[in-house]
């Protein structure tokens, strides 16, 4: 069975799910790593015992080096009710991964992370066929904007160009695509060029490898102004991005469900696609931690969704299992919002079905 023939059949599945019900993302996966206190050692793995730095704080490189933990973590997500987990790929790309000196381990941590997420859905859609589960593959922002000076004095002045983020975006695009994701996320967006750049690699690679996945596209309002980091509104930032027919689009990050609420409500205006939203647990506290529980967190996100706001949710920094099976009992039983007549271009998301 060809690549592409599986990857149609995954998508009919998920298609199908979506018409039914809002589908259930995983929460937080730094959270969660968090939670083991691991050490520098535990980072490194026998893998890395003798890296010329430090790498601990590099979540990324434990789909390596300790792939049980990531892969528990995602059974747990999906043990309290997610369809779709996201892969541990947030910083994976090249330009993140050179924090560490890591540029060169980027495939295989794309690639291992993917594996790990397959392995995790393969074993629950296995236990209950009729809720098959998917995995997300994440392409996170980068830890560089291509919009923005990093030098106050020289408005100017770039740390990163488009063409950089098209190569390091497209590796990383490959590897989770051989790694068996069923999407493509591009998550947790600050800069429309960072997002259009990833876009582009994605396309490139469908092109390349003669497969096409649904793509999630996910950005985060930064504060109250209500804008990216990059000075769009959530609406402009849908005008932006929409050129590339997503399978849904969303926010995500930044904020809590209760100040988040009002962006979510001006993408739903706009969208033809469907609307996802993972907020945080709340605002950071004083020592950095998240202080809304699940049952607080599950009674916002219910309330967008009797009032047709979403098709696809879950939680962000700060959320755990225990959040997202609060939230999936809260929207089991409502309608997923209605996805209005869609554009002509259908390239990336197959949401044909979802005329009306």
């Amino acid at each position: 069975m060809s690549r592409q023939t599986t990857s149609n059949q995954k998508r009919a599945l998920l298609l199908e799910a979506a018409k039914q019900r809002i589908l259930i993302l995983d929460g937080a996966m730094g959270t969660m790593i968090q939670e083991h206190k691991l050490e520098e050692e535990d980072y490194r793995g026998t893998q890395f015992a003798d890296w010329h730095c430090d790498v601990k704080g590099n979540n990324d490189l434990l789909s390596v080096t300790q792939p049980d933990i990531i892969y528990n973590i995602h059974c747990d997500y999906f043990a309290a009710g997610a369809d779709i987990v996201e892969t541990n790929t947030f910083n994976a790309t090249t330009i993140a991964m050179a924090d560490y000196d890591m540029q060169t381990l980027s495939r295989d941590i794309n690639l291992a992370a993917a594996k790990v997420a397959r392995k995790a859905a393969d074993a629950f859609t296995a236990k209950t066929p009729e809720k098959p589960r998917f995995v997300a593959g994440v392409l996170g922002p980068t830890n560089r904007t291509a919009s923005i000076s990093p030098d106050v004095n020289d408005p100017g002045k770039r740390n990163v160009t488009f063409d950089e983020l098209v190569e390091a975006y497209t590796e990383s695009t490959e590897a989770l695509i051989e790694g068996g994701v069923d999407l493509i996320m591009l998550e947790t967006i600050f800069d429309t060029l960072n997002a259009k750049a990833a876009a582009y690699a994605v396309e490139g690679v469908f092109e390349k490898l003669g497969v096409s996945l649904p793509v999630m596209i996910s950005g985060t309002i930064t504060d109250a102004s209500g804008r990216t980091l990059s000075g769009q509104t959530a609406e402009a930032f849908y005008y932006s991005m929409c050129h590339i027919s997503p399978f849904s689009f969303g926010l995500n990050c930044a904020l809590g469900p209760d100040l988040l609420r009002q962006y979510v409500e001006e993408v739903a205006n706009v969208s033809e696609c469907l609307v996802s939203a993972h907020p945080n647990a709340g605002l950071p506290n004083e020592f950095g931690e998240y202080d809304m529980e699940g049952p607080e967190m599950a009674a916002h996100i219910k309330e967008w969704a009797t009032s047709g706001l979403v098709n696809i949710v879950g939680g962000c920094c700060g959320s755990t299992p225990q959040h997202i099976a609060e939230i999936a009992n809260a929207v089991a039983d409502i309608k997923p919002r209605i996805v209005p007549t869609l554009a002509p271009k259908m390239r990336l998301s197959g949401l044909e079905p979802f005329v009306h």
